[in-house]
C-alpha cells in the first residue's frame, strides 16, 4: 500500500456525501452529541434492540467493537466489554449491528476500536466491509499517528474517515501529523488517563482545543469523563462535539433490559437540555 494518503488507493468512493461531514455541516453552530455504546452489551439482542433509541438521540454513534485488552478504558467499558465477548461480541457481529441499524436510520457511526481486531481482519477487508455495513469512520484507539497511514489509506479509498485522539500531553508536532490523517473529526481527550465519570471537567480543554485549531478545521469534539448536563454544557460550549460513554454504558448496566429504551432516551434529554443552556 502506497504510503502517501490519497495516493495509489483503490478508488471506491461512492458518489454519496460522508454522513459525519453532512451531519456537522448541518448543525449550523450546534454541539454534536456523540454518544458510546458498546457492541454486543449487554448482550447482542439487547444491543440491537437499543442502538434505534441511541441514534434517534445522538447527532454521532460510537459503538465500540468489545476487545479483550482496553487499555485506554476505565472500568466500565472495560466491564461491559468483557460481557459482551462473553456473550460472543465478534467484529463481525458488530458490523452486522450497523447493517441492521442502517435500515433504520442514517445517523453517522464511527467505528471505536482497537488496532489488533483491525490488523488480523485486515486492512482493506475491514476498511471495505466497515463501508458496506454502513459505518462512516474509524478510531483506532491505541494507533499512534506515526503508524496510522496505512489504515488511513484504506479507510480513504472507502470513503470513511479516520478519526484520531488527540489529548493534553500530544505535542504540537503529533497533533499536526495527526490532523494530516484526520477526516470528520478530531477527538480530544479531555484529561490524563483512562476513560470513566468524573466530578469535574478538566481547566485544559480549551488551551487543546485552541492548539488543534491551530493545525485543523474540522471539528473538535471532547470526551473522556463527560457525564454529567453541566459538564456537557461546558464543553458545547467550547467545541464542536459532546463525547458521552461511560455514563451512558453505566446507565445501561444498571437499568433493566425492559425500560433500556425509555432510559436512554430520558438521559440523551437531560444531556441535551444541559447542551442547549451553554
Amino acid at each position: 500500500m502506497n504510503g502517501i494518503l490519497g495516493a495509489g488507493a483503490a478508488t471506491r468512493n461512492t458518489t454519496a456525501e460522508n454522513r459525519l461531514d453532512v451531519t456537522f455541516r448541518q448543525l449550523a453552530g450546534r454541539s454534536a452529541l456523540i454518544l458510546y455504546v458498546t457492541g454486543g452489551y449487554p448482550d447482542l439482542e439487547a444491543s440491537r434492540r437499543i442502538l434505534p433509541n441511541v441514534a434517534a438521540e445522538a447527532d454521532v454513534i460510537e459503538l465500540g467493537i468489545p476487545f479483550s485488552d482496553p487499555v485506554a478504558d476505565g472500568p466500565v467499558v472495560q466491564r461491559s466489554s468483557h460481557a459482551a465477548l462473553e456473550h460472543g461480541a465478534t467484529l463481525a457481529g458488530c458490523l452486522e449491528s450497523v447493517r441492521l441499524l442502517r435500515q433504520q436510520s442514517d445517523t453517522p457511526i464511527v467505528l471505536m476500536t482497537y488496532y489488533n481486531p483491525v490488523i488480523r481482519h485486515g486492512l482493506d477487508r475491514f476498511a471495505h466491509e466497515a463501508r458496506e455495513a454502513g459505518a462512516d469512520g474509524v478510531i483506532a484507539v491505541d494507533l499512534p499517528s506515526e503508524e496510522a497511514r496505512p489504515l488511513a489509506v484504506a479507510l480513504k479509498a472507502e470513503g470513511l474517515h479516520l478519526v484520531p485522539l488527540v489529548a493534553p500531553t500530544s505535542t504540537d508536532q503529533r497533533i499536526e501529523r495527526a490532523a494530516k490523517l484526520a477526516g470528520g473529526f478530531i477527538y480530544c481527550v479531555s484529561l490524563t488517563g483512562v476513560t470513566g465519570v468524573r466530578d469535574g471537567l478538566s481547566p485544559d480543554i480549551p488551551h487543546l482545543l485552541e492548539r488543534v485549531r491551530r493545525h485543523s478545521d474540522l471539528p473538535r469534539a471532547v470526551g473522556f469523563g463527560i457525564s454529567t448536563p453541566g459538564h456537557a454544557r461546558d464543553v458545547a460550549r467550547v467545541a464542536e462535539g459532546v463525547v458521552i460513554g461511560s455514563a451512558l454504558v453505566d446507565l445501561i448496566s444498571r437499568t433493566p433490559k425492559s425500560a433500556l429504551e425509555t432510559e436512554i432516551r430520558r438521559f440523551a434529554a437531560e444531556i441535551r437540555a444541559g447542551m442547549a443552556a451553554g
